[in-house]
This record gives C-alpha cells, structure tokens and sequence, in this order.
C-alpha cells in the first residue's frame, strides 16, 4: 500500500474519467480478492470437517472391533484387546501437537500395531473360516482403513501455488488503494486496518488448514471418550473365580 502510494501514485492523473477508470479498477480487484478468500476459507472449514468426521469414524472402528475381539479364543481376545488399547494410545497421540519427527514415529509404531494385530489374526482365520471370524477380520480392517483415510486427510492442504497467487492478488488489491489514496500520509493509522484485515483472514485460513499446529486443532474428544469407556470395561470386567 506504502509503495502505491510513494511510488506509483506519481504516474496518476487528476481528470475525472481516469479517476473513474481508476474506482472500477479497484472495486473489481477488492471484490476478486473478497471472493478468492471466501472460496479459499470455504476449502479449509471443508478439510477441517472431513478431519473430524474421520476422526469419529476412527473411534468408532476401534470401540467395534474392540467388542468384537470378544468373539475370538479368550487367549487371541485378550492379546488383541491389549493391542488395541495401545494402538488407541498412539491415536490420541496423533492429534496432538507433536514435532515432525515424533509425528513420524506415532505414525511408525501405529503402523507396527496394525501389523501386529493383523498377524494375530491371520492364524486364526486360516484356521476357524466362520462367518463370526469373518466379522472379526472385517474389523480390523476398518480399523487399519480408517487410519489411512485419516491420514490422507492430513495431507490434504491447501496447495502452496494458490497462497502464492492469492497472495499476489491482495498485495495488487492494497497497491491499487494506495494508488488511489489521497491523503494516505494524514490517516496512515486508517489505511492499515485493509491490509491488517487481509492478514487476519490469511492467518485465520491457515491456522484451519492446518491439523497439527496454530490455535484451532482436531480434538480428538471421540478417541478420548473410547479410552476412557475401555478402561472402565477393562476395570469391571469380572475375571475367574467371579472377582472384580
């Protein structure tokens, strides 16, 4: 806006049909910016949405199979169960606010636990083709499915090439109000409040597209609320001789 105004400003003319010209200008590169903000704040509340849903439809895969483990031999049960609760540990984890590297290495021990889990089960499948095993393995399955379309939905940002070019077009947006501005030295305190407003609105669609840092994050309240349920299943559960 200050180069608009110290620089190009010079190259503007006071007759009435270039000011004119110039009103248009500015009224359609404000409303274009207005729209490309809008449609860029619609794609990041969108993403933001479908990580949550995924986030429930996790919780929900892991509290089935959970029940459903139940339908195995008491020995496989138990050592499912057990991974099951560890891999939920690393789930709740994964929506924290972590570095990089222990990003990577939740995501490499929850892969271990799928593989872990899977191979507890192959025997039993290969072993026990019942219709109730067939229900167990569908489990898993959503399970280890839901993890990836969790994770394709972290993935999936905003591309960089459009922060670019939606940054270009409001840097042109404040450069034609400075252009325009005819007392932009006295009520420079004024002026500002356009490209303070322009930031705010960039920080705050950044800040929704992304998962793992910035003020708004996924809470993973579904995942909690299943640890904590399992936990008082696993504390009641009655265990033999009839003890709590």
């Amino acid at each position: 806006m200050w180069f608009g105004n110290a620089v190009l400003s010079k190259y503007r003319t006071k007759d009435t049909e270039t000011s004119t010209d110039l009103g248009i200008i500015q009224t359609a590169t404000l409303t274009l910016l207005g729209l490309i903000i809008g449609f860029t704040f619609s794609m990041a509340i969108a993403r933001y949405d479908l990580r949550q849903t995924y986030e429930e439809a996790e919780a929900n895969a892991i509290g089935t199979e959970f029940l459903r483990a139940d339908l195995l031999p008491s020995k496989t049960a138990e050592t499912i169960k057990g991974l099951l609760n560890e891999y939920l540990d690393q789930r709740i984890l994964f929506y924290s606010k972590q570095d990089q590297e222990t990003a990577r290495q939740i995501t490499q021990r929850t892969i271990a636990l799928e593989n872990a889990m899977w191979n507890e089960l192959l025997p039993v499948a290969r072993t026990q083709s019942t219709p109730t095993t067939a229900l167990v393995i569908s489990g898993m399955n959503d399970v280890i499915n839901s993890h990836g379309y969790t994770q394709a939905a972290w993935w999936n940002r905003i591309p960089t090439a459009a922060w670019w070019l939606m940054g270009a077009i409001a840097i042109g947006a404040n450069m034609l109000v400075g252009f325009g501005a005819r007392n932009f030295k006295r009520n420079v305190g004024l002026f500002m409040i356009f490209p303070m407003m322009i930031a705010i609105s960039f920080f705050l669609i950044a800040d929704i597209d992304s998962p793992r840092g910035g003020v708004i994050r996924i809470d993973p309240r579904n995942l909690n609320d299943l640890k904590h349920n399992m936990n008082v299943v696993h504390s009641t559960a009655p265990t033999l001789g009839g003890k709590k």
